[in-house]
């Protein structure tokens, strides 16, 4: 998933633009975009949409509402009879928030293979900070991300960047710390949104940054960002006859004898080795040989 995209619950135009965009997921939404009045019949028709229209190959993310709330447990039950493919979690703060919600799926009966795994969003209290690798590996969890907004309110942030557009260092350091806790537990590790729709070369260069240090995707709020993110995070042609390359390279020294070698004017062993197949796994072209 590079492309995460937000909908609004009960928004169906909103959804038909979507479906007709190049976003990998879509990201119901019954948190942030729906008023606490209209929570119950949005749920209601996110699950429809959930048995009635046709995502294609678009994976079906909900993003419920914090355990916390009045409606948060009753998503889980309501929706996951609807089988989306992850639940989003906000305000998760500790590992036992996800095991709550893994015991409560349990008790549903669904086939294994349509049993839905989950996307904490796991920067949004300091002590969600200071938690998020256990918080990546508890049950069900298949991917991780992380937001500044949340956590900026429960700091007292008077904002999030500085003056040039950049993260203040206590959010550049809980983003780093999502990152780091994803690939620890060998997890999707995917980029908060960016919230300025409107300045796109701003989006281009967070994109680019997030995929430069290991992120495999970011969230999208609105449809001009899709194919930005898309193209930050699918590696560009000549990158992958690079990485093919290399490992073509590595098997005709691997069979030498030799495990380190000279290519391309730079000695390279395993870890531009594990780059090179990480690359051609995000390019969708793996390099059987590899």
């Amino acid at each position: 998933m590079r492309s995460l995209h937000f909908v609004p619950a009960a928004k169906r135009r909103m959804l038909d633009h979507a479906l007709d965009s190049n976003a990998d997921a879509l990201i119901l939404d019954l948190e942030d975009s729906v008023s606490p009045e209209a929570k119950i019949e949005a749920r209601t028709e996110i699950c429809r949409w959930l048995h009635e229209v046709d995502f294609g190959t678009k994976t079906r993310i909900v993003r419920i509402n914090a355990l916390a709330t009045p409606w948060g447990e009753d998503d889980l039950a309501a929706l996951s009879e609807c089988a989306p493919d992850l639940f989003m979690v906000p305000k998760v703060e500790t590992p036992y928030d996800l095991e709550r919600i893994d015991a409560q799926l349990r008790r549903l009966p669904h086939p294994p293979e349509e049993e839905p795994g989950l996307i904490p969003i796991a920067t949004e209290t300091p002590a969600a900070v200071l938690g998020v690798a256990d918080i990546a590996r508890a049950p069900r969890v298949r991917a991780l991300t992380w937001g500044a907004e949340d956590l900026s309110a429960a700091l007292g942030a008077q904002r999030t960047r500085d003056r040039s557009g950049r993260y203040l260092e206590v959010f550049r350091l809980a983003r780093s710390l999502a990152l780091l806790a994803a690939s620890a537990a060998r997890i999707d590790a995917i980029d908060g949104v960016f919230v300025d729709f409107e300045n796109l070369d701003g989006l281009r260069e967070e994109s680019d940054n997030a995929a430069a240090q290991g992120f495999t995707g970011k969230m999208t709020i609105h449809p001009n960002q899709i194919d930005i993110v898309n193209q930050a995070f699918t590696p560009t042609a000549e990158a992958v006859a690079e990485a093919t390359e290399l490992l073509e390279a590595y098997e005709t020294h691997r069979r030498s004898g030799h495990m380190a070698f000279r290519f391309r004017g730079e000695m390279v062993d395993a870890p531009h080795l594990e780059r090179a197949r990480r690359l051609l796994l995000r390019s969708r072209k793996p390099l059987d040989s590899a």
